[in-house]
């Protein structure tokens, strides 16, 4: 076995609302940001999975996306995955 560290980005689908991004960017003129437009608010998830192989391990993490990390629904992510030597 391997391990693996992974980064997920998890994004809203185009087209959904992002109030959090909406709220963001109508504040940043304020505060002297008149430059700044299309904001989004995403989150990232950072593990480290034992696997056998790479693809065993993307594999794994994209079932767990499917199933409780993201909502596939209104979300969208992607994954980088690395193999590493440290817990």
């Amino acid at each position: 076995m391997a391990l693996f560290e992974v980064l997920i980005d998890i994004a809203h689908l185009p087209g959904v609302a992002d109030p959090a991004g909406a709220t963001v960017e109508r504040a940043l003129p304020a505060l002297g940001y008149t430059n700044v437009s299309d904001v989004k608010i995403a989150k990232s998830i950072r593990l480290t999975i034992d696997a056998p192989t790479a693809e065993a391990a993307e594999t794994q993490v994209r079932e767990m996306c499917e199933r409780i990390l993201a909502n596939p629904v209104i979300e969208d992510y992607s994954l980088r995955i690395s193999e590493t030597t440290s817990p």
